[in-house]
């Protein structure tokens, strides 16, 4: 019963139970990433007249996380590349690291050294931080706040 009203009400843990009625009705399996995400396009790879292109739609495997898409992916659900990857074989470039989800807000976050956060506890001061001063204005006994000869403007409201 618990599994059945999770369909219903939420969007963040899985398909809601209308994605899943939409994608047996009109989607077409197109492939399936290192995830376990499944990626759909509209049947027969239709063209959708509202969109002027076909839909194509993720369904995640576990917590709905768009970082979790990866790039060869990311690109053809963008409509970057017609080929999904499945029907073409991608190879990252050199210089391309392998896909890591965004880990903001969780335990594996990056902290920089010195952040409150990072270890539980934050390192000695150096002595190298000077901290800012503004210049030292005097005020004179005439100064009212005013600049330049400006005079305030009052109004007499009553």
């Amino acid at each position: 019963m618990k599994r059945f009203l999770l369909l219903f009400f939420t969007w963040w843990n899985g398909a809601t139970f209308g994605t899943l009625l939409w994608t047996w009705r009109k989607g077409e399996l197109v492939g399936e990433d290192e995830f376990g995400n499944r990626y759909y396009r509209t049947r027969g790879g239709r063209i959708d007249p509202a969109l002027r292109v076909e839909r194509r739609w993720v369904i995640y495997n576990g917590y709905a996380e768009a970082s979790m898409i990866p790039p060869a992916w990311h690109g053809w659900m963008h409509h970057i590349v017609d080929v999904p990857p499945t029907e073409q074989k991608y190879q990252p470039r050199v210089w391309e690291k392998p896909h890591e989800p965004n880990l903001t807000g969780t335990a594996g976050a990056y902290r920089p050294p010195g952040s409150i956060q990072a270890l539980g506890h934050r390192p000695h001061a150096t002595g190298d931080y000077k901290a800012w001063e503004p210049e030292d204005r005097r005020r004179t006994p005439d100064d009212k706040g005013e600049r330049s000869g400006h005079r305030r403007r009052t109004t007499d409201i009553g």
